[in-house]
Formats: structure tokens, C-alpha cells, sequence
């Protein structure tokens, strides 16, 4: 058993508006004909009412009136229940036929109601409409919705099934309400103002888009460096068959097409396989220099593929293996980075059967043997050049290693400086302000006070509507107050906009021109932001300090403390803290002494303030498929204040007629608004938005002033939550499985090459990889985030598939060749430049589009995409010159450790 619906499932909300229709009818007609449209839609769970009037009968009691006819509230309440109902009769037989008896007694309209016989005086009848006057009002309210500073409206939100697919089930809908609004009565329309469908829409133009660059850069630099057609195209055929694995694997898994399912592939490194393969081919090719026939061709690209397969098959597990990590992240981070990794393991893990069994086969059928093929030449000059600064560096080993691991130790050194945050914010395209008020406003003040922020937020030029929810709706999937509402601030296309400012600007400005209303807090966030938020941390902001304890007047002088400090710190912003006490209460105690002089028992006196207060809900009339309570109540006037209520009348056993400020003490306090429990613990959280730093060092700082001003008496403690505690558990995560997976990424290498020394020589490039990874952060100005740690994480692989490469073809050369060690690494350095660049490129270049992107989700690639393209970059210049010259010391000191033969 588990909830039919989730966080996420307020996919779509509207207003229900009209010129003609008051708030009533139109909350009538949404509950019982538009409600009932779109629940029966198919992945829809349920259609929650927010704001509006409810229809209610009520019978409104006079107790004068009571009194003069000597009826009891009990004899009204027990009347009215009893004279609506349906009964059964049984059946009886006539002739051939057989009859049901059905007695049909159910009210229909005030009239009906009034003419309820209550008693009889005289022998006349005493009807309920001589003691009450019967009429239809609005039931009592716990929330509102306004829009646009014009007035009360009538909200309705979809919340959709668990695990149905967002875009259909929205797609659905629209087309179920665009057949339903023309019928409706009342002239109603159906306003928009949340529609998750469009985020998904734009997210996913984003990594179409991506995807699609991506994929024709990588196509490009195919077709430059093989210069031949066939190749490029067998190559680039490996994408569409390996993405085809790619869906196998997030079908049996069970992951959806997303941002973060797809929005990492990069076909750069899917392909890698399949380029080292494909270069060997040409090369080899090029090499034979003759006309084969059939048998010479299976011969010449079974030698060409056996060469490389190995390389290429731990080359390619080692990029699997580093992926490992990711499968081991929990919480809401394990949520978002493990389709990634299902599907990037599944498409790898397709490239890989494809390079070593269809390309090979391909290549031997589709490549011409008889191709002349020659260096380009600035391939040659690029080559040339190359070959003279190896030369340069392996002369002079000591200064290539100390420029190195300068690089090494300065990139390192810095990785503590780089501001560190859990997660990029996702643009969702509008803004979501939640307000609070005092607790113990009322709700037509509440609406008053929201319809000026939304008339302050409309002066904004960029915005284009607003809608504000306040307290709670029918069903009650929100727990706010009704000094509590979300604002919806949908916002014009950026590309619109003419204030020159950008959203974060736009913030900033909104912040400053509402901070201006007294006894009001702010907090600024997105829908889905919120939503995410609340469920992983019970917190809608970015960090929160949890005070625990038993006393609330404790908690909430630390939390006052805790508040100041939070408030001295620079990137502070929307700071609240949680409300405990503060709530209006009008609390009556009852006298049990004078309850038992007149024979009464709390539950008469529980029947007549409810009476009072709020009506007693009887019975039910029906009109049709609608359904309205029918209520008993008192006058309005019975509970204008505490005297008020003091003079409710109730009667004892003998007849005796008793003020309720006789039988109990009435008193105005004040009590508390909620009382907020965590892990068993009575919890007050002090909350805070981060703007214009990065929320690791606000933490840091952060937690340094609190811990110097705040002392915390014995029985309570203190702990830091939102986005924080997100980013430090995942990272304690990855601190430890992160080294966990190097020592397997070592295993493989021991066994590729069987010598601890080559694989220690070429896991030496995962550092060399954090230069590259580390600068492009600190260039353009991004944060250490957990997508950037990914990054870090997809970058170790491509380093490590570079160095495998080229190390392999060194020992080949030694060994078949008999080179020395000097000759053997320029050689294979030389041979191996194409592929390990074409295999640098396509890596770095598959990201580029994801790097620059500025469409919806984008933020969450850039980090991840500029990690990998910096540190390609670096891992593939050190991989070309420092390892060569690594190589070389090490192989010329373990010869003269051993006196093995002359090198």
C-alpha cells in the first residue's frame, strides 16, 4: 500500500472564471460536472477544488423563537435528520407482475425543509421555519485563491496517477477540458496558470537539441580525420545501434526518458570503441598498400581488430567501472544520477558488442583494401610538431614531470576555494513565492493582504499573470494555514523582456518592492523546486537549522538567536523562521459542578457551541448528482465575541434555562498555530534562501556564527538541513566509493597489461584529468556541484581509455619489433596520435553542446559537460607527453634494476 499520487503530481492547475457565475455556482459546477470530466481521464488520481464557496443549506435557529414553542435544538437536529431519507418496502406481487416498494422522502429546496413538523402546540404543528429561517450560504472556509489583484477566483488542479507518463496524461487533459469548457454553464473558462507539461516540453527540446548538435559534431570529426566516407558512416552508425541498447537498458530498468536519463549521453564517448577500431583498420589498410582478395581481407582486418580488441575491451569495462559510484548514491541524488548511469552503462555496453563484432565484419566488407590512403597534410604538420616536443620533453624528464605536477598540486590546491552547492537550480520558466502572514489573521484579511502583493508583483513588466493559493483546498494536500499562500508569478518569454534585468534580477527587484509590506516574510522559489524540496527535507528552502526540544517558548528564543546570526552572514536571503505559537484561541473550559446542578453533560454543550460556531451537519440534500450539506446553526450574532458566546442559552433537565457563562469559563489566549514533530522530537526550523554565493561556504560560515553566539540548554540540539544536507551526504558518499572504484579501475589494468607498474603508469592520467576539469570550473565561474563531481566521474574513463591506447601500442611495438624503449614510445606515440585525438575530440566536443546551452535544463548539464571538455583537453595533452616520457624513465630504470637486455 503507498500513496496513488506523488509530489509531482500537480501537473496541471487552471481557474475556473466568469463574468456571470458567482463563486457559488462556479465551485458547484466545477465539483460535479467539470470534477467529474476529468477524473474519469486516464493517469488523472484525483481533482482538488482550491478557493470558491461551497454550497451549503442552513438552517439558521432563533432561540427566542426555540423557547416560545418549547423546542429543543436536539428535536430541530433530529427532525431534519429524519425527514430526508429513501426507504424500501419490500416487494409485493400483482397478478403476473412483481412490484418494489420504494418511499421516496428525500428533500428538495428550502421550502421543503422548512415545512419539516418539529412538534405541535395546541394541535397545531410547530414547522421548522417558525423556530429557523432556512436559506443557502457559504460553508466555512479553510482557503482562497486570488488572481492578479482583481478579486477572489476558483482554482481546480489535476494531480496525476503515480508512475504515469507527465507529458501524456497533461496532453490528455487539455484535450479533455477543451471538449468539456464549451459545455459548461454558467459561460465558464478555463484559465491556465500551471501546466508541468511545458517543462517537460522545454526540457526535452533542450536535450533533443543537444543530442542532436552533439551527434553531428562527433559525425564531423569523424569525417576529418578518416577522410573516408565508409568509415565515418560505419563509425557513426554505432550511435543510433548503441542508444538502441541504451532504451533496452531503461526499459528493464524501469527509466523514463528524461533530463538527466538522457541529457548526459555524450555520443563521443559511446563511440570511442568504435573509432580506436576503425583508425587501426585504416591504418593497417594503408600499411598493406596492395589489392587483397577475399581471404587476404578477412586476414588483414582479423589481425587489425584482434590488435586493438583488447585495449579497447578494458578501455571501455574501465569506463563502466567508473560509473560504478553513481549506483550507490542514495536519496534524492540517487533519483537523479542513476538513470544516467543505467543508461550510459547500457549504450556503452552496446558500443562495445558492436566494435568488436559488427564493425569488424562491416569494415571488412565495406572498406576498400585498394584505398590509397595518405596523411593529410596538416595532420602531418600537426604530427611533426608533436613528435619535436615529445622529443623536447622526454629529453629533459625532470623539468616535463615538474611542470606536471606543478599543474597537479596548483588544481588540487584550488578545489577547496571553488564554491560548492548540492545542485544547479533547474530554470523552470516561473517564480513561486510562499508568503506568511501572523497566525492569527483572518481569511478575508489574508485575501487582502495577497490581492496588493499580487498588484505589486503585476507592475512588473515581465510578469504576465499571477495566482495566489491560500490555506488549504477541499482535499487537504497542503497543511498550510490560512496565514500561509503560494504565489504563482508566471512570467512573459524572456525574449520579451525589455528591463534589461535577467530572472535572478528580477528576484532581487521583486524581494525589495514587497519587503516594503509590514508583518509579511518572503520566501522565493519554483513550483517544482518547492515540491522537491518539501518531500526530501520537510525544508522549502536551501539551508535550514533544525532546532530540537521539548519547550516551544525555548525553541523559539533559539531560534531568534539563530535567526540573527543567519541574518550576518553576506548571500542571506528570504530568511523565515517557522511559526510555533501566536494563534487566536477562544478556549472554554467547563465547569463539571455546574454542568451536574442542571443535569447536562459536556456533549450538550459540545452540540450547541458547534452549533454556533460552525453548524452541525445533518443531512444531505441532493439535486441531481449533487450533493449539499444541510446544517444547523445559530446566529451569527451568537458568536460575534467572547461575551457573545458567554450568552449561548442552553436548557437544563427540569427546563431551566442556563447562559453558557454559567457552565464554563470563556476566555480569549493565545495557543499554538502547530506543533512540529521530527524522528519522535518537537522540531522549529529556521530557514534561508542563498543568492549570490554558493551555499557551501554560506554553511561554513554560517555555522561558525551560530556555534559562537548560540549555548543550547541540556535536552535540545541542533542540526543543518535543505539542499546542505543533500550535498554532504552525497558527498561522504562519493568520498568513499569514489577511491573504492580506482582500486577496481587498477584491477582491470593490472590484468590488460599483467605489470603493476604500466597500470599504476596509466591510472596516473586520472589527475592529470582534474587539471583540465578543475580549470574550466574556475573559468567559467561554476560551482563544485554533485553534477560536476559526475563530470569528474565520466572524465576518469575517457583519460584511462587515451592511456591504454597508447601504452598498448608501445609494448606491441617493443615486442614485435624488437625497438628500444626511445624508438618504441616516439613510434607509438606517433601511430596512436590520431586515435587518441579523435577520441579526445569526439569525448569533448559530444558535451559542447550541452557546455553553451541556454535552453530549460541546461543548468544541470553545463557543470557536468564543462568538467569533462577542460578535462579532456588537459588529460589528453598530458596523456601525450607526459606519459610517454613517464614511460621512458620508468622502463630504463627498471632495466637497470634488473640488467635486462640493452634497450
Amino acid at each position: 500500500l503507498g500513496p496513488v499520487a506523488t509530489a509531482f503530481g500537480e501537473i496541471y492547475q487552471y481557474l475556473v472564471e466568469s463574468d456571470e457565475t458567482s463563486l457559488m455556482d462556479r465551485k458547484a459546477i466545477h465539483d460535479w460536472e467539470l470534477r467529474t470530466q476529468l477524473r474519469s481521464v486516464t493517469g488523472v488520481s484525483e481533482i482538488n477544488s482550491w478557493g470558491g464557496l461551497t454550497r451549503q443549506y442552513q438552517v439558521v435557529v432563533d432561540p427566542a423563537r426555540l423557547d416560545r414553542f418549547g423546542v429543543s435544538l436536539r428535536q430541530v437536529f433530529s427532525a431534519v435528520a429524519m425527514n430526508n431519507t429513501s426507504f424500501s418496502g419490500g416487494f409485493i406481487e400483482h397478478q403476473s407482475e412483481r412490484y418494489t416498494v420504494r418511499g421516496v422522502g428525500l428533500l428538495r429546496n428550502e421550502a421543503e425543509i422548512g415545512s419539516i413538523v418539529l412538534s405541535e402546540t395546541r394541535g397545531a404543528p410547530v414547522l421548522l421555519r417558525d423556530v429557523a429561517d432556512v436559506r443557502i450560504g457559504a460553508g466555512p472556509r479553510q482557503g482562497a485563491v486570488t488572481h492578479d489583484g482583481v478579486g477572489e477566483s476558483l482554482a481546480g488542479m489535476v494531480i496525476m496517477l503515480k508512475g504515469a507518463n507527465g507529458a501524456d496524461v497533461g496532453a490528455r487533459v487539455k484535450a479533455r477540458l477543451a471538449e468539456v469548457a464549451a459545455t459548461l454553464p454558467g459561460r465558464l473558462t478555463i484559465v491556465p496558470f500551471y501546466d508541468q507539461t511545458e517543462v517537460i516540453q522545454r526540457t526535452a527540446a533542450t536535450v533533443r537539441r543537444n543530442l542532436l548538435e552533439g551527434s553531428v559534431l562527433v559525425v564531423v570529426v569523424l569525417f576529418v580525420f578518416l577522410r573516408d566516407v565508409r568509415a565515418a558512416l560505419m563509425v557513426a552508425a554505432v550511435i543510433p545501434l548503441s542508444m538502441m541498447a541504451g532504451f533496452i537498458g531503461m526499459r528493464i530498468f524501469g527509466v523514463s526518458a528524461n533530463l538527466m536519463s538522457l541529457g548526459a549521453i555524450d555520443f563521443g564517448l559511446i563511440v570511442d570503441g568504435a573509432v580506436v577500431m576503425m583508425e587501426n583498420f585504416i591504418r593497417t589498410r594503408a600499411e598493406s598498400g596492395e589489392r587483397l582478395d577475399d581471404a587476404g581481407r578477412r586476414r588483414l582486418f582479423t589481425v587489425a581488430a584482434t590488435d586493438v580488441a583488447r585495449p579497447i575491451l578494458f578501455g571501455v569495462l574501465i569506463i563502466i567501472a567508473v560509473y560504478l559510484p553513481i549506483f550507490t548514491l542514495e536519496g534524492l541524488e540517487g533519483k537523479m544520477f542513476k538513470p544516467m548511469a543505467i543508461t550510459v552503462c547500457s549504450a556503452i555496453l552496446g558500443s562495445l558488442l558492436l566494435s568488436l563484432t559488427v564493425v569488424p565484419v562491416a569494415a571488412s566488407y565495406l572498406l576498400k583494401t585498394s584505398h590509397a590512403h595518405t596523411d593529410e597534410a596538416w595532420f602531418v604538420a600537426v604530427r611533426g610538431r608533436y613528435l619535436r616536443a615529445l622529443g623536447a620533453a622526454i629529453a629533459h624528464p625532470m623539468r616535463t614531470l615538474a611542470l606536471a605536477l606543478i599543474a597537479v598540486t596548483v588544481a588540487v590546491g584550488s578545489l577547496p576555494f571553488i564554491g560548492t552547492e548540492f545542485m544547479p537550480k533547474l530554470d523552470e520558466g516561473s517564480i513561486l513565492i510562499e508568503t506568511r502572514k501572523l497566525p492569527s489573521i483572518s481569511l478575508d484579511e489574508s485575501v487582502a493582504l495577497s490581492t496588493r502583493v499580487e498588484q505589486v508583483l503585476r507592475s512588473f513588466p515581465e510578469v504576465s499573470g499571477v495566482v495566489t493559493k491560500i490555506g488549504r483546498p477541499d482535499l487537504a494536500t497542503e497543511a498550510m494555514g490560512i496565514y500561509q499562500g503560494d504565489v504563482y508569478v508566471n512570467l512573459h518569454d524572456v525574449d520579451a523582456w525589455t528591463s534589461g534585468r535577467d530572472k535572478a534580477g528580477l528576484i532581487e527587484a521583486m524581494s525589495d518592492a514587497l519587503s516594503a509590506m509590514p508583518g509579511m516574510t518572503f520566501n522565493f522559489t519554483q513550483p517544482m523546486a518547492m515540491r522537491l524540496d518539501e518531500v526530501i527535507s520537510g525544508v522549502k528552502a536551501d539551508v535550514a537549522v533544525k532546532i530540537f526540544g521539548s519547550d516551544p517558548v525555548v525553541l523559539e528564543r533559539l531560534g531568534a538567536t539563530v535567526m540573527q546570526q543567519l541574518d550576518l552572514v553576506q548571500g542571506a536571503s528570504d530568511l523565515q523562521t517557522e511559526v510555533l505559537l501566536g494563534a487566536s484561541q477562544l478556549q472554554i473550559d467547563i465547569d463539571r459542578a455546574a454542568l451536574s446542578r442542571y443535569g447536562l453533560n459536556v456533549a450538550d454543550v459540545q452540540q450547541v457551541v458547534e452549533a454556533v460556531v460552525g453548524g452541525l451537519p445533518t443531512t444531505e440534500l441532493l439535486d441531481g448528482p449533487r450533493r449539499f450539506p444541510v446544517l444547523i446553526r445559530l446566529p451569527d450574532a451568537l458568536r460575534a465575541d467572547a461575551e457573545a458566546v458567554g450568552r449561548i442559552v442552553l436548557t437544563g433537565q427540569n427546563g431551566e434555562r442556563v447562559p453558557l457563562s454559567r457552565l464554563a469559563r470563556i476566555a480569549e489566549t493565545q495557543a499554538p498555530e502547530a506543533i512540529n514533530h521530527e524522528n519522535a522530537e518537537r522540531r522549529l526550523v529556521v530557514q534561508t534562501n542563498v543568492r549570490g554565493r554558493d551555499v557551501g561556504s554560506f554553511v561554513a560560515e554560517a555555522q561558525r556564527r551560530v556555534a559562537e553566539a548560540l549555548t543550547l540548554p541540556a535536552g535540545y540540539r541542533l542540526t543543518w538541513g535543505g539542499q546542505f544536507e543533500n550535498q554532504t551526504r552525497a558527498m561522504a558518499r562519493l568520498a568513499i566509493v569514489v577511491p573504492l572504484s580506482i582500486v577496481v579501475i587498477f584491477v582491470l589494468l593490472f590484468v590488460t597489461f599483467g605489470q603493476i607498474r604500466m597500470a599504476a603508469l596509466v591510472l596516473l592520467n586520472v589527475p592529470f584529468a582534474l587539471v583540465g576539469g578543475i580549470a574550466a570550473l574556475w573559468i567559467r565561474g561554476l560551482t563544485l556541484n554533485l553534477s560536476a563531481s559526475v563530470g569528474f566521474i565520466a572524465l576518469f574513463g575517457v583519460a584511462v581509455l587515451n592511456g591504454i591506447v597508447l601504452v598498448t601500442a608501445v609494448n606491441r611495438l617493443r615486442a614485435e619489433g624488437g625497438l628500444g624503449v626511445h624508438e618504441a614510445v616516439l613510434e607509438g606515440a606517433a601511430l596512436r596520435l590520431r586515435p587518441v585525438l579523435m577520441t579526445a575530440l569526439v569525448a569533448a566536443l559530444g558535451f559542447v553542446p550541452m557546455a553553451v546551452s541556454h535552453g530549460a535544463g541546461a543548468e544541470i548539464q553545463r557543470p557536468l559537460a564543462t568538467v569533462v571538455i577542460g578535462g579532456v583537453v588537459t588529460s589528453t595533452l598530458l596523456t601525450l607527453m607526459v606519459l610517454p616520457t613517464l614511460y621512458e624513465l620508468i622502463e630504463r630504470r627498471t632495466w637497470r634494476a634488473s640488467s635486462a637486455q640493452p634497450l
